[in-house]
Order: structure tokens, then sequence, then C-alpha cells
């Protein structure tokens, strides 16, 4: 595992997590659109999710905690910072990854629908 992986791994989804909503209400989505988009890659619910960055975990235990990954993510295709999501290898990276894409495309102004592979 190279460095910036390892650093990915450890650092704190409660200081990203903002990020992704400033991200979304910059392009006049929600928070609420972002959380929901949690739900459905996690299976987090609300109380869960905001207990997760309460505890200020990191993304490995984020994602490994997670209740429920959603199997249809595998259906997430694209890139994000360069890299073609569905060709990461590493499982933990692959998932952040996952969810750069998400808010990426809810950034993008794509329906909720789309975006949650209905």
């Amino acid at each position: 595992m190279d460095t910036n992986t390892q650093r990915i791994y450890k650092m704190k989804f409660s200081s990203v997590y903002p990020l992704y909503v400033a991200k979304a209400e910059r392009k006049d989505r929600t928070k609420a659109e972002v959380d929901e988009i949690l739900h459905w890659l996690t299976g987090y619910t609300q109380k869960q999710l905001d207990a997760q960055i309460k505890k200020e975990a990191d993304f490995e235990t984020f994602f490994a905690k997670a209740p429920k990954l959603n199997p249809a993510r595998s259906t997430i295709k694209g890139v994000v910072c360069g890299v073609r999501v569905e060709d990461i290898k590493d499982p933990v990276m692959r998932e952040v990854r996952y969810l750069d894409k998400l808010i990426d495309e809810l950034a993008k102004g794509k329906a909720m629908e789309k975006i949650l592979r209905k």
C-alpha cells in the first residue's frame, strides 16, 4: 500500500463530509441529497451516519462498519481523479472513489434516480 493510499485510509470521514456537502450546495443540491447517497451506498441510517461523523471515523473504519454496502455500487463507472473507478483494485480506495463519483454526479446535476442506479 503506497503512502497516498495509507493517508486516505486514515483521513477522517468527518473532515471530508462537509466538503461533499459544500460541493453539492454550490451546485444548488442539498445536504439531504448527499446523505441519501451515503445511505444508498453504505446502508447507514441517518442516526448511524451522524454517529460515524461524531466519532470521527476514518475512511477505512467508515466503510468497514457500513451496515450494508449496496451491491449495485459495482455498476458505478467512470473516471475520478484521473482513475477509472472500476479499475481500482484496493477495496477501500474503490469505495472512497465510488462515493466521490456519486457526489460528482450530484454536483453535475444528474437526477437522483440515475445517481442511485434505479
